[in-house]
């Protein structure tokens, strides 16, 4: 499996607005506005964007997302001062093949 730890992986997923979050990700331009100068597919999607649909707060919002990122489900990137989100498909296609062949 690439570089993931399956129990930080169903760590993650075992919470109902991270699971939206990855949904929402899944589709950006379904579920977000335009963002000024940054692609949501490329880029992803800005946190203040994310922490708006959520409505939770900032620091909700960044800890969700911190734990998505640290179980490998998203890539944060940084432009100035914010940072955006994106699925990282080749690690949700990973689990799925774990899920499908070692569990």
């Amino acid at each position: 499996m690439k570089s993931l730890e399956p129990i930080e992986v169903f760590k993650a997923l075992s919470n109902e607005a991270r699971l939206q979050i990855l949904e929402w990700l899944k589709d950006p331009k379904a579920y977000f506005g335009p963002q000024e100068g940054v692609d949501l597919i490329d880029v992803g999607v800005c946190v203040s964007q994310i922490t708006a649909k959520l409505n939770m707060t900032q620091s909700t919002t960044s800890q969700y997302l911190s734990v998505l990122q640290r179980a490998g489900l998203i890539h944060a990137t940084r432009i100035g001062k914010w940072t955006y989100y994106k699925r990282d498909e080749e690690a949700i296609q990973a689990i799925a093949t774990y899920i499908r062949k070692d569990l």
